[in-house]
């Protein structure tokens, strides 16, 4: 990277440089290495390997970092160039403009459906000293520049894709032009500090991920510069207007709104009032909780996602309620497009959507039953009904039935601390030291809630090596005896468990 530095030197204009060193750091975005954070072990001993090398290419390279790296790495590249500087290393004219921008408008082009968000934010280098009362200059160093991302919403409102532009007056005449022959899209000017809190929630979304996300190609190489330029927009609290998010829903203001649901001319004709009941109340609480409080936001993207992604993975029904819950759907749809004004193009979309995905349905959500597990015994493991934590307790609690030294185990709940403790004796052959079935206890109760869920990705990837399942827990009990009670430091420990050490 620092030789690949060198053609630093032949650019003409700070945003070439950004947009190189951006996309040069971007190659570990997004990535693991062992023993450390990826931003820690790559990005500051890059910062420690230029710092050390003194030549002119890797001091433009530690200019653009203390501008686009982590703060971290900001701070360390700053205090390494201002000694290169002093020690008189050579440096472009245009390093003192890395950064050096001022926003000077932004925007939002978004669908009717509210599924997508594309924020423009543009930019344009500040006047140097003693070049105020000049008139702007043309020509390299003063370019303006939009940076364009994309929210998507249905996604927990994580930045998708991300990219750059010179070309600012097109781009938003096509934009405004799109939109004016669309009547599903708009498109309007935004205040900075809406679209600074709009966009850094979804970089935030986005994460920096252990796996790679569903992002663009292009993401990881503007995401540095993308995080630093949004630090140049006014910082505010204002709510992030695209989004349209409304205040939480309380449990009574949910079964209020189930209620004129269920009392609306779209619902008339379900014939089970009972399982459309707890249909409507999983279709309410999917756009309360994984649709920024909309549950009335309806389109053919969030319908096939919730009904063949979300129900499958995350709600154990019953026979009746997946009977019922593909026309609950369509007739939510049809509630939800007369509140919201969607306009008829959009209804009739979703509508066709919804009826497609109803022939794929039966086989995307698998009755709980079909997995060899009785009713009963599935209610006692799943009374949050979270289907997506069946397997971790199965694990953790796998005697749950018959009798055992005279104990009916189908009386014992696993949800229960007196009850829990009885199970895991039960695991045990013969006496078990009280500190260490504690510990067993601990790892069962994190196990059932999920926390952190790096617990039971390491042992999933123990089991799938072929490991004793008591193995595997008695590694997890010397992780977490181990490290203690600092979440960050047990989710990094789990992480980096890729067998069984020798010795457990």
């Amino acid at each position: 990277m620092v030789q690949a530095a060198r053609e630093l030197l032949a650019v003409r204009s700070p945003l070439d440089a950004e947009l190189m060193v951006s996309d040069m750091i971007g190659a570990w975005w997004g990535r693991r290495v062992r023993g450390g954070d990826v931003e820690q072990v790559l990005g500051e001993g890059l910062v420690d390997y230029a710092a050390k090398a003194g030549t002119p290419a890797s001091l433009t390279l530690l200019i653009c970092l203390a501008y686009l790296g982590t703060a971290r790495q900001g701070a360390k590249a700053e205090g390494a160039a201002l000694a290169m500087m002093e020690s008189g290393v050579a440096r472009p004219g245009w390093a003192d403009r890395v950064g050096a921008v001022k926003p000077t408008g932004c925007y939002v082009s978004r669908d009717a459906y509210g599924d997508q968000d594309t924020v423009i934010c543009t930019f344009a280098y500040r006047f140097g000293e003693g070049e105020r009362a000049r008139p702007e200059p043309a020509g390299p160093g003063r370019e303006p520049h939009a940076l364009v991302m994309v929210v998507d919403h249905n996604m927990s409102g994580m930045a998708r894709d991300a990219w750059v532009s010179s070309h600012v007056d097109k781009l938003l005449e096509q934009a405004r032009a799109e939109a004016a022959g669309n009547p599903m899209l708009l498109f309007e000017e935004i205040e900075p500090q809406q679209a600074r809190a709009l966009l850094e929630s979804a970089m935030k979304a986005t994460g920096e991920p252990k796996t790679p996300p569903p992002v663009s190609e292009s993401y990881s190489a503007y995401h540095a510069f993308a995080r630093a330029r949004l630090k140049a927009l006014p910082p505010g609290r204002k709510r992030p207007a695209p989004l349209h998010i409304e205040a939480p829903y309380s449990r009574e203001r949910r079964a209020m709104l189930a209620a004129e649901f269920l009392a609306s001319d779209a619902a008339e004709h379900l014939s089970d009032p009972s399982a459309a009941s707890r249909c409507a109340d999983h279709i309410i609480d999917y756009g309360c909780e994984q649709d920024f409080s909309r549950p009335l936001r309806v389109s053919p993207t969030k319908c096939e996602t919730f009904l063949l992604d979300w129900l499958p993975r995350k709600v154990m029904l019953t026979t009746a309620e997946q009977e019922a819950m593909p026309h609950v759907l369509a007739a939510w749809v049809r509630f939800a497009a007369v509140r919201t004004g969607l306009p008829e193009r959009g209804l009739k979309a979703t509508l066709d959507a919804v009826w497609e995905a109803i022939g794929k349905f039966p086989e995307a959500y698998r009755d709980p039953t079909s997995f060899g597990l009785d009713r009963p015994l599935l209610e006692r493991l799943l009374p949050d009904g979270d289907l997506s934590a069946l397997a971790r307790r199965v694990f953790a609690f796998p005697f749950l039935q018959g009798v055992h030294n005279g104990v009916t185990l189908d009386d014992l709940n696993p949800a229960d601390e007196a009850d829990r403790r009885t199970l895991l004796e039960m695991d045990h052959v013969g006496p078990v030291d009280e500190e260490h079935l504690a510990w067993h206890e601990e790892i069962a109760t994190r196990l059932w809630e999920g926390d952190p869920p790096q617990l039971w990705e390491a042992a999933q990837r123990l089991l799938d090596l072929g490991h004793d399942r008591h193995d595997v827990l008695h590694v997890l009990i010397e992780i977490a005896e181990r490290i203690g009670d600092d979440p960050d430091e047990l989710a990094a420990a789990l992480d980096d468990i890729a067998d069984i050490p020798d010795g457990i």
